[in-house]
């Protein structure tokens, strides 16, 4: 395989991978033709669907295909196909449906790929009719070349609403991978299913005010006290006694204190200097 045709497979399967949820193994029907074109043409399928997937990847095919290949009477293909995973396509083996019907019914899935398979086929009807259907990966034989073919319109449209969801809403849920979707229409019809009342997400309302943590909190004015009045009540209280007889304890008052100190200083230096002045008189008269 060329560098440049690698290259642009891997990018067709991580668009897959990031859009549609793919993940490995990657579970890949195979039909019939493809079983009986491999084999005519000496091609290792599954060494073909790993190199062209750069993947780990999981074949598998239906009972109806197998069914057409037991017509073809080609038991080396027979034997080939049976080494492949069975997928069961719920339709009787006595009465079995072509490969495009069968690989259609297990695809198609109300317009969806849900079990996300990729599709090896070379049907070019069922080529077509899956090109309708957005996250379907085809491949196919080109002589002896396996192929991929490029991401149709459908899956396009889905990938460029999926990219354009990312930028506001953020990267998409596995459960609505690869569908446009309204969560709250959502939850009305599945409400209005259950006959119960539909409750509507409502908008968070963003207050205005500054944030309480980073305010500064308000002072306090402290009540001035005078003095006088704390020595007044003070003395008032000496006397106070409680119902039992005791006495309540003191309060110690260090402003008192230290006025008393204060003027008891200022009476001994008053004095100090009365004593200065007379014996300074009794020098001069001698």
């Amino acid at each position: 395989m060329r560098q440049k045709r690698a290259k642009a497979y891997r990018k067709q399967i991580n668009v897959y991978v990031h859009t549609f949820k793919f993940r490995a193994p990657f579970q890949t029907i195979v039909d019939a033709e493809l079983v009986l074109h491999c084999d005519k043409t000496s091609f290792d399928l599954q060494k073909g669907l790993d190199r062209t997937i750069q993947a780990e990847v999981k074949p598998m095919i239906t009972q109806c295909c197998m069914q057409e290949l037991y017509k073809s009477r080609n038991q080396r293909a027979i034997d080939y196909a049976k080494s492949f995973e069975r997928r069961r396509c719920n339709h009787p083996p006595s009465d079995p449906l072509s490969s495009t019907e069968c690989i259609k019914s297990i695809v198609d899935i109300k317009g969806e790929n849900k079990h996300r398979y990729i599709v090896a086929t070379q049907l070019d009807e069922l080529r077509r009719y899956l090109r309708k259907i957005p996250g379907v990966p085809l491949v196919y034989m080109n002589r002896s070349v396996m192929v991929m073919e490029p991401l149709s319109q459908a899956s396009l449209k889905i990938e460029k609403i999926v990219e354009k969801r990312k930028l506001t809403k953020g990267l998409n849920d596995a459960k609505y991978a690869g569908l446009p979707h309204n969560e709250d229409e959502e939850k009305i019809n599945i409400i209005k299913m259950e006959g119960e009342k539909p409750t509507v997400s409502k908008k968070r309302k963003i207050s205005k005010e500054p944030n309480p943590l980073s305010v500064k909190k308000k002072k306090a004015n402290k009540p001035e006290h005078n003095a006088e009045t704390n020595i007044n009540n003070n003395s008032n209280n000496k006397d106070d006694k409680t119902e039992d007889g005791k006495t309540k304890k003191r309060k110690r008052h260090h402003g008192k204190h230290k006025i008393t100190t204060i003027n008891q200083d200022i009476e001994i230096s008053d004095r100090q200097a009365e004593n200065l002045s007379t014996q300074d008189k009794v020098q001069d008269n001698e």
